[in-house]
């Protein structure tokens, strides 16, 4: 019962926000996670009343699942943007732009936060500076697909925002093994070929290689089924067993085996979409079927939310610097890779200002981190004050961009209410006209022959 009472909380608390978001000219994501963060353990979570709120971090762990299916499914919907017709023209640049920004931000940060450390050594150690700038190169596909789709955002900034999100996150994965590796010979004085070169790469190529095999089981099985209920039913089931998959980990003598979520399902979404017929139709089903738990997923996003990360003096500081550095390397990297691809004006201008959210792969990575030797705490709670500032700006700073580049209209009164109701008035009777026309047979022979 208090399970099923939080969980209604939590969806009507982040409806009831999304009002006031709307008001605000807010996006919908912001009141989510904003819900999150009042009903969560530091507001009134921590009146201690069972169903009320989210108790502790540990009662919001308790409902991890759903944010696993929920990011299973918005890798998924990512996935649907690949398509081979579209990818001709904006392949290689996104390509190049998702390497090279991710690179750029890894390195600026990297070099800020060593200089920092010079500074305050017995606060941010080398390892954890090193660890913290490949961080930085992961963004949160998620808040940026929601303000996508609130919007309807479509033109050449979105087209390529998408494609690089998603490899952002590959490329981040390769970054944060490689750095974490180093930091680790750095604390131990251990260097080992496997974590820094092996594990990352075996990483992203199971993954993409369960994402592939899952996708063409997947098509093959929608093809026994016409009603689209059961199309549906499917799609959900394939996500759910991808995403089970996908959370597999294990050894191989020394080499540790592991697959990403994110980058299983988004192959596992771009198979299905280029081999599919009707994969479009299926995926605006599947969106409106998918809503409520997205809704979920953000407001516990923002019950996860270590609002005592403010209490620390250090942290608030190296988190202000690494927010700052790690925004000017995103907007330098993509800006300059943007620039160097000839892109249209406005994909230089906004794309490295709509990169800037970041949330569930970076809280990852910072998990990971925290078996660091020397430095993995602080690593922990400087993505934590970070997702914290990205989550709450970061989805206004996407709509901004989206919206001085053109490509999102402005939001127009509508009412879904009003659309049922002038679905529902009758239609207007229909008028019988019968015309007698008194003639000859000659004429009517005519009249017969130019009506058929």
């Amino acid at each position: 019962m208090q399970t099923l009472l939080a969980l209604s909380i939590a969806l009507f608390a982040g409806l009831m926000l999304s009002r006031l978001a709307k008001k605000l000219q807010l996006p919908a994501v912001t009141a989510y996670l904003v819900a999150g963060i009042l009903i969560g353990p530091y507001c009134l979570g921590a009146l201690g009343v069972p169903g009320i709120g989210f108790i502790s971090m540990a009662d919001v762990e308790g409902y991890s699942i759903i944010c696993d299916v929920a990011l299973g499914f918005i890798a998924f919907s990512i996935g649907n943007e690949f398509r081979l017709s579209e990818l001709k023209h904006i392949g290689k640049q996104a390509a190049v732009i998702g390497i090279l920004q991710a690179v750029v931000t890894t390195i600026l940060v990297d070099i800020i936060l060593i200089v920092l450390h010079l500074i305050m050594p017995d606060k941010l150690s080398l390892s954890a500076a090193i660890v913290l700038g490949a961080v930085a190169a992961a963004t949160a596909p998620a808040a940026t697909l929601m303000v996508v789709r609130q919007y309807k955002a479509k033109g050449p900034l979105t087209s390529t925002l998408l494609p690089v999100v998603a490899l952002d996150d590959a490329v981040g994965l390769v970054l944060f093994a490689i750095s974490f590796g180093i930091a680790n010979a750095i604390s131990t004085g251990e260097v080992s070929v496997l974590s820094i070169a092996v594990e990352p790469i075996l990483e992203v190529v199971l993954s993409l290689a369960l994402g592939f095999v899952m996708g063409l089981f997947f098509t093959f099985c929608e093809r026994f089924f016409h009603s689209r209920s059961k199309r549906l039913s499917m799609s959900v089931a394939f996500v759910l067993v991808t995403v089970a998959i996908s959370n597999f980990d294990f050894h191989i003598g020394q080499v540790h085996v592991a697959f990403s979520p994110l980058l299983s399902c988004m192959m596992l979404g771009t198979i299905f979409c280029n081999i599919c017929d009707f994969s479009a139709e299926l995926m605006d089903r599947l969106d409106r079927w998918t809503a409520p738990i997205f809704i979920l997923f953000f407001v516990l996003s923002g019950a996860e939310l270590e609002l005592s990360v403010f209490t620390d003096w250090a942290i608030v500081v190296i988190g202000v610097v690494y927010v700052l550095a790690r925004s000017l390397g995103k907007y330098s990297g993509a800006w300059g890779s943007a620039k160097l691809m000839k892109c249209d004006s406005n994909i230089v201008k906004y794309l490295g200002i709509t990169l800037l959210p970041q949330a569930g792969v970076a809280l990852g990575m910072a998990m990971k981190a925290q078996n660091l030797a020397d430095g993995g705490a602080i690593v922990s709670q400087i993505t934590l004050f970070a997702v914290l500032v990205y989550e709450l700006i970061g989805p206004s700073l996407t709509k901004m961009s989206l919206m001085r580049a053109g490509e999102i209209q402005p939001e127009g009164k509508t009412s879904a209410r009003k659309s049922d109701a002038a679905m529902a008035q009758p239609a207007e009777p229909e008028v019988s006209v019968e015309i007698n026309i008194s003639t000859d047979d000659n004429a009517k022979e005519e009249i017969g022959a130019n009506s058929k």
